[in-house]
């Protein structure tokens, strides 16, 4: 109940953050998301650093405030509280809290010194906290809020009720809730930031359904707490959702987190993620840049291999400009199946999802395992490259399964998709499922979604898992059969085809025969006057 009242505060809080933006002439702005995220960090920060402070030094909670009192602590006692602090905890200063600001807020030029705090806290947290370009750039935290209000007599006005906004809320009471809150509350936040009105990259958010079925395929429940030490990448990240899921179920401290995503919104979205659900160690391996050009995480001369790799990569996405870079010795390994040509029509609709799938599957470690969310045409495909990467899999013996999801799983676009689950160490048997027929049908703003309940995801997750034979729902078979039915990876394919008969007497079959005959005469009938009518209508227009 707690949760539930907090998550609703939260949300307020939001809505409010946007309202003020809006009154000030920049709802729907393509600045706004990046104004709101911003704001809603400093106040996680400010609260975090409180809610970690007040553990280690119990006596600054009774203290009549407590900015107060941590404002009072010599130079050193600072430093060590800080030390003492986890390396998720932003280091800050007695002048970076919010309600120092608050007190300064009738002062002259208080946007500039609402800018300047926040642009010191992301440059005394660079190296914790800045994401990196594929070039070795730095994106820091923050940016100087007030500057994306064209009219400069309106931004003392505008970072004054942005504060006033943030310091009637706190999150010091939740910050024991584990991930299932802030997946719903990253969620809300972003909502209205990570759709496909972001046009050529547009970042689409994974449905929690697909995120889970990943996570928990990936990660069996007999497995959990037994991982150690691994690595988590995703090539195509977006705001991290399938990489949260990962994680959290091998555990956060159990793993690292490695990325890249072409977008710069998005890997600030990711930043943002990483932060709210302790994974702040892993925010150096955050890169922006281009994927298939410029691979950033190596080890050596050669691309880094991970244990996990999870993706929901872009389908279609117009890389004319550097196509021809791509089909060249230099990338003939990574691209084993080849490079998609450029079509004559509709260079938007380009598979580079082919790419990221070679990408992903040249990635992967020895034993590694991987979850891809792939159109459906890929599975069947009897030619060209889809073909070439699921021959690859089934020939090297890597390939776990493929869930077949039921349209309209994503709102945003009516692509049909499945999941294809790589593991290189199964040598053995392959699940296929058709979970096509599953989920409700809802409206979802001017679309219609699929959303599959909780028991229905259970269901898909224990057949693969468990290897469970269902009828018309899922499969088992061997790499010996997949290669007999052309490399297919439809479970339909597999079904077995049962016939059906019914108990008839002679006399009840005669009766179903003459009532078949009966009406083959009435539709033959029915076509003779029809081929007449048509017949004297154009020979009256005297095309006879």
């Amino acid at each position: 109940m707690v949760t539930q009242e907090f998550e609703q505060r939260t949300r307020r809080l939001i809505d409010s953050l946007k309202a003020i933006c809006a009154a000030y002439g920049l709802g729907n702005d393509g600045n706004e998301f990046k104004i709101i995220t911003q704001a809603f960090l400093y106040k996680f920060l400010n609260d975090k650093f409180t809610f970690e402070a007040k553990k280690i030094r119990p006596e600054l909670s009774q203290a009549l405030t407590w900015e107060q009192a941590i404002t009072s602590l010599t130079p050193d006692e600072l430093e060590m509280l800080q030390l003492q602090m986890g390396a998720d905890t932003a280091r800050l200063k007695p002048e970076h809290f919010l309600a120092h600001l608050f007190g300064r807020q009738n002062e002259p030029e208080f946007a500039k010194l609402f800018d300047d705090t926040l642009r010191d806290i992301a440059i005394t947290n660079n190296d914790i906290f800045a994401v990196k370009t594929d070039g070795g750039a730095k994106v820091t935290l923050f940016d100087r809020i007030s500057e994306y209000i064209s009219d400069p007599s309106k931004r003392d006005d505008f970072c004054r009720a942005l504060i006033n906004k943030l310091v009637e809320f706190s999150f010091e009471r939740i910050f024991t809730q584990k991930y299932d809150f802030y997946a719903s509350l990253f969620e809300y936040l972003i909502k209205d930031y990570n759709s496909n009105s972001g046009g050529k990259y547009a970042e689409y958010y994974t449905p929690h359904s697909v995120a889970k079925i990943m996570a928990a395929i990936l990660v069996p429940s007999n497995v959990r707490g037994k991982i150690k030490n691994v690595s988590c990448y995703d090539p195509s990240a977006g705001s991290g959702t399938l990489l949260m899921n990962i994680a959290h179920a091998i555990g956060e401290q159990r793993c690292s987190i490695y990325s890249q995503d072409i977008s710069q919104k998005s890997s600030s979205l990711l930043r943002l993620n990483l932060i709210l659900n302790n994974l702040v160690h892993s925010i150096p391996h955050v890169i922006q840049g281009n994927t298939m050009l410029h691979p950033y995480h190596r080890e050596g001369k050669g691309l880094k291999k991970f244990d996990y790799i999870v993706s929901n990569p872009p389908f279609k996405m117009d890389f004319s400009d550097f196509r021809n870079e791509l089909d060249t010795r230099e990338y003939q390994e990574r691209f084993f199946a080849g490079v998609p040509g450029v079509p004559k029509q509709a260079v938007d609709k380009m598979a580079i999802y082919q790419l990221f799938l070679q990408h992903i599957i040249h990635s992967l470690k020895p034993g590694g395992k991987a979850a891809v969310v792939v159109p459906t045409g890929f599975i069947t495909t009897q030619s060209g490259i889809d073909k070439k990467i699921r021959q690859h899999l089934v020939d090297n013996r890597m390939l776990a399964g493929v869930v077949s999801m039921p349209s309209n799983i994503f709102a945003t676009t009516g692509t049909n998709v499945s999941i294809l689950f790589i593991d290189t160490a199964n040598k053995d048997e392959v699940v296929l499922i058709d979970a096509s027929n599953l989920g409700t049908k809802v409206k979802d703003g001017k679309n219609q979604r699929t959303l599959l309940s909780d028991s229905e995801e259970d269901q898909i997750i224990a057949a693969f898992n468990e290897k469970e034979e269902v009828k018309d729902f899922s499969v088992v078979v061997g790499y010996e059969l997949i290669a007999t039915k052309n490399y297919s990876f439809s479970a339909g394919q597999y079904f077995d085809v049962s016939i059906e008969y019914a108990d008839l007497t002679p006399n009840q079959f005669r009766e179903k025969l003459q009532g078949f005959s009966e009406s083959l005469e009435g539709l033959f009938s029915e076509s003779k006057t029809l081929e007449a009518k048509i017949f004297s209508q154009v020979k009256s227009l005297g095309l006879k």
